[in-house]
C-alpha cells in the first residue's frame, strides 16, 4: 500500500491518533516539575535530595536524548507502528512504577524508562506522518503534530496541579495510563505500520557511547553540588570522562557510512548556530521549571494547583510566539526575529533577580508570558532554518540530530543550573546551621526543604525565614548563569542569520516507503 491509497479521512484518523499520544511526551516534560516539592518533602515524599531530583529530571531527557536514532533505525527494519506501540507500552509501564516508587532510585529508573519510552514514540510518529501524507499535505500535518506540545506543557502542571494537591505525589504519573489505552487502541485500529525498504542499520556502539558521556557528564556536575568542592575526583573525573567518551562517540560516527547521529552536519555553520542556540534555549528553560517550582510552591508557600496556574502564561506564550515568529520570521529573517526573541528570554532570565518573597504574582506571570513569547518566536523559525539549510536527502538527518542537541541541553541544564542553586543554596545556609547539633545540621543542610523540615521539628521559625532567604538569593545566581548563556547564544544566532542566503530547492528524493 502506497500514500495514494490512504483517503483524506483516513490521514486525518491517522494524525489525530498521532497527535493524542503524542501529548502524552509533553505533558511529562512538565508534569514532574508540580510535585518536586512534595518529593523533596522528608514528611510528605520520599525526602529526596536536590542531586536525586536532578536524576529523576535528568534520566527522562538522557534517555530521551540517546534512544532517538536507535528507535528511528528499529522503526525502518521492523515497523514503525510496531516500535511505536513497543514505546506506549514501555511508557505506561514506567508510569505505574514511578507512581509507587519507594525511594528515590526507582524514581529515577522509571523515569529514564519513560524517557526510553517517549524516544521510541517521537521518531516513528514522524516517519508514519512521512509515509501516509503526501507531499503537498506533509508540512501542513507536521504542524498540527508539533502543536501538539504546546498542549502537553500547557496540561503538564496544571494538571499535576490538581492531582497532587488532592492526592499523592505519584498520582502526576498515573494520568498517564488512560492516555496511553486510548493512544494504543486508535494506533491499532487506524495507523499504518510503515518501513524503508532500505533499512538503516543499528548502531548499538553510539547507542552505548553516547548514552555513557552524557551520563558521565551529568553525574560529575550533579555530584558538584552535592558537596560545593569542585575539586574531588567525584566531580572532575566523570566530568573529563565523559567528554571523553563524548568526543570518541563522535568520532565513531564521523566515520561511520552510515552514523545514526551525523557530526558532519555541523560543517554548516548555521545549522551549528541554530542547534547551539536551540540547546542554550533549552538548557536555561529546564533550569528555570526546576527552581521556579521550588520558588512558588517552598519559598512562597503557594499549593500546586496554584503553581501550575502561575506557569499557564508561559505556556500560553511559548503557543502564541511559535507562529507569530515563524510568520514574521519570514519577512524579516531568523536573526532579527529570533536572535532579538532569544535576548528576550535572557531579559527574563534577569528579571528573575527581582523576585523575592513578597513580590506580586502578577509581575511573576507578566515576565512568564514575555519568556514564554520570547521561547515560542526562538523555537519554531529556528528549527525550520536549521533544517532548511541542509541539503533535502539530508533534512531527516538533520531533524533527528536537532531534537537530540535540544534533549542534550535539557540534560546539561538540570545538571549545570540544578547544582549552581544547590551550591550557592548550601554556602549561604551554612552560617544559620552552626549552633544544631551534628545530625540536625547534616539532615537540614542538602536542601530548602531540609531545612524547612528541621526547622518545624526543633521549632525554630527563625530558621525557616533564613532557608526562604537563602533559596531566593540561590535562585537569582541561578537565573543569572541562565540569562548569561541565553544572551551569548542570541549573540550567536544574529551573527550566524545576520544575512539572507537563497537557496535552491532540491527534487525530493524517493525513499522507497513501503506501508504494510
Amino acid at each position: 500500500m502506497t500514500v495514494r491509497d490512504l483517503s483524506i479521512s483516513v490521514q486525518r484518523r491517522v494524525l489525530s491518533v498521532l497527535v493524542f499520544a503524542a501529548v502524552l511526551i509533553w505533558i511529562d516534560t512538565t508534569i514532574l516539575g508540580i510535585a518536586l516539592e512534595r518529593i523533596a518533602d522528608p514528611r510528605t515524599g520520599l525526602g529526596a535530595t536536590p542531586g536525586e531530583l536532578q536524576w529523576a529530571v535528568g534520566s527522562y531527557a538522557l534517555l530521551f536524548a540517546t534512544a532517538l536514532f536507535a528507535a528511528g533505525a528499529l522503526g525502518d527494519r521492523y515497523g514503525h507502528r510496531t516500535i511505536l506501540v513497543l514505546g506506549l507500552v514501555c511508557f505506561g509501564a514506567a508510569s505505574i512504577w514511578a507512581a509507587w516508587a519507594g525511594d528515590a532510585t526507582g524514581l529515577i529508573l522509571a523515569r529514564g524508562l519513560m524517557g526510553l519510552g517517549g524516544a521510541m514514540m517521537m521518531p516513528t510518529s514522524m516517519a508514519i506522518i512521512g509515509a501516509t501524507f503526501p507531499a503537498e499535505r506533509r508540512a501542513g500535518a507536521i504542524a498540527a503534530w508539533s502543536a501538539s506540545s504546546g498542549v502537553g506543557v500547557a496540561l503538564g502542571p496544571l494538571l499535576g496541579g490538581v492531582l497532587v494537591d488532592h492526592f499523592w505525589w505519584g498520582s502526576v504519573f498515573l494520568v498517564n495510563l488512560p492516555v496511553v489505552a486510548i493512544a494504543l487502541v486508535g494506533i491499532l485500529a487506524v495507523v499504518p505500520n510503515p518501513r524503508l525498504a532500505m533499512r538503516r542499520r543499528p548502531d548499538p556502539l553510539g547507542l552505548v557511547l553516547s548514552t555513557a558521556g552524557l551520563a558521565l557528564l551529568a553525574y560529575g556536575l550533579i555530584e558538584a553540588g552535592q558537596d560545593t568542592d569542585w575539586a574531588r575526583w567525584q566531580v572532575w573525573g566523570p566530568v573529563l570522562g565523559g567528554l571523553v567518551v563524548i568526543g570518541l562517540f563522535l568520532a565513531v560516527e564521523w566515520r561511520s557510512p552510515e552514523p545514526s547521529f551525523d557530526p558532519r552536519l555541523f560543517r554548516n555553520s548555521r545549522f551549528s548556530a541554530g542547534n547551539l542556540a536551540l540547546a542554550a534555549l533549552f538548557f536555561g528553560i529546564t533550569g528555570q521549571m526546576f527552581y521556579g517550582n521550588f520558588y512558588l510552591q517552598g519559598a512562597r508557600g503557594f499549593g500546586a494547583l496554584e503553581t501550575g496556574l502561575y506557569f499557564l502564561p508561559g505556556a500560553i506564550g511559548v503557543a502564541v510566539g511559535s507562529g507569530l515568529g515563524a510568520r514574521l520570521a519570514k519577512r524579516h529573517g531568523v536573526a532579527a526575529v529570533s536572535g532579538s526573541a532569544l535576548l528576550v528570554v535572557a531579559l527574563s532570565f534577569l528579571a528573575n533577580l527581582w523576585f523575592d518573597l513578597d513580590t506580586p504574582m502578577l509581575w511573576f506571570c507578566l515576565v512568564g508570558l514575555v519568556s514564554g513569547v520570547g521561547m515560542g518566536m526562538v523555537i519554531a523559525p529556528t528549527v525550520a532554518a536549521v533544517i532548511a539549510v541542509l541539503p533535502l536527502d539530508r533534512m531527516g538527518a538533520g531533524s533527528a540530530v536537532n531534537n537530540t542537541v535540544r534533549q542534550v541541553g535539557s540534560v546539561l541544564g538540570i545538571a549545570l543550573l540544578g547544582t549552581i542553586l544547590s551550591t550557592a543554596y548550601r554556602d549561604r545556609i551554612t552560617p544559620f546551621l552552626a549552633g544544631l547539633p551534628g545530625p540536625l545540621r547534616d539532615a537540614a543542610a542538602p536542601s530548602a526543604e531540609h531545612t524547612r523540615a528541621v526547622a518545624e521539628s526543633v521549632q525554630r521559625p527563625d530558621l525557616t525565614a533564613a532557608a526562604n532567604d537563602a533559596f531566593v538569593a540561590s535562585m537569582h545566581v541561578t537565573a543569572a548563569s541562565a540569562a548569561l548563556v541565553a544572551f551569548l547564544a542570541a549573540v550567536l544566532l544574529a551573527l550566524a542569520f545576520r544575512t539572507r542566503r537563497s537557496t535552491s530547492k532540491a527534487a525530493e528524493p524517493d525513499r522507497s516507503i513501503l506501508v504494510g
